[in-house]
C-alpha cells in the first residue's frame, strides 16, 4: 500500500463557471486557470500520481499545452487512471477536503464523489469529499479563492 497527498488552490474570478469535483455549482464567480480550474480534481490527481511515484499534474498535463486549455478536469482524472493502471496500481480510497468560505457545498458532495469514483473506476463508497471554511481567515476566508487537499491510498497489483 502507498499513500499520496495533493493540494491545489485557484483564485476566484468573474466570468467563469465554478466547477468542483466535476460538478457545476451555481455561484457568481468561478476559478481562474488554464483548464476548468477544478481544484478538487487537481488535488485528487496529484495525490494519486504521488502515491504511484509518477510526475505531478503540472508535468503530466502542462498549462503550456493548448491541448489542456479549458479541459474538463474529470478528463484529466480519467487520463490519470490510465497512467496508474499501466503501472499496475489500483485506488483503494480517496479522502479529500475543499476549503471555501462560499458557496455552501454540502448539496454537491455526493455527486462529486460519484464523478471522481467513475473517473477512477472505483466504488463511490471509496471516495470521501468534505468541505470546510477557514473561518474568514486568509485568501480563502476573504473569498478570493478556493483550495482542496487530498490523500489517496493505492495498492500495487502486479
Amino acid at each position: 500500500m502507498r499513500i499520496g497527498t495533493g493540494y491545489d488552490i485557484h483564485r476566484l474570478t468573474s466570468g467563469r463557471k465554478l466547477i468542483l469535483g466535476g460538478v457545476t455549482i451555481p455561484f457568481e464567480k468561478g476559478l481562474a486557470g488554464h483548464s476548468d480550474a477544478d481544484v478538487l480534481v487537481h488535488a485528487v490527481i496529484d495525490a494519486v500520481l504521488g502515491a504511484c511515484a509518477q510526475k505531478d499534474i503540472g508535468e503530466q498535463f502542462p498549462d503550456s499545452s493548448s491541448e489542456y486549455k479549458d479541459i474538463f478536469s474529470i478528463k484529466l482524472l480519467e487520463k490519470t487512471y490510465n497512467i496508474i493502471k499501466e503501472k499496475n496500481f489500483k485506488i483503494v480510497n480517496i479522502d479529500a477536503t475543499i476549503l471555501a468560505e462560499k458557496p455552501k457545498l454540502s448539496p454537491y458532495k455526493q455527486k462529486m464523489e460519484i464523478n471522481i469514483a467513475k473517473a477512477l473506476r472505483i466504488e463511490a463508497s471509496a471516495v470521501n469529499v468534505k468541505a470546510t471554511t477557514t473561518e474568514r481567515l486568509g485568501v480563502i476566508g476573504k473569498g478570493d479563492g478556493i483550495a482542496a487537499m487530498c490523500a489517496a491510498l493505492v495498492e500495487n497489483i502486479a
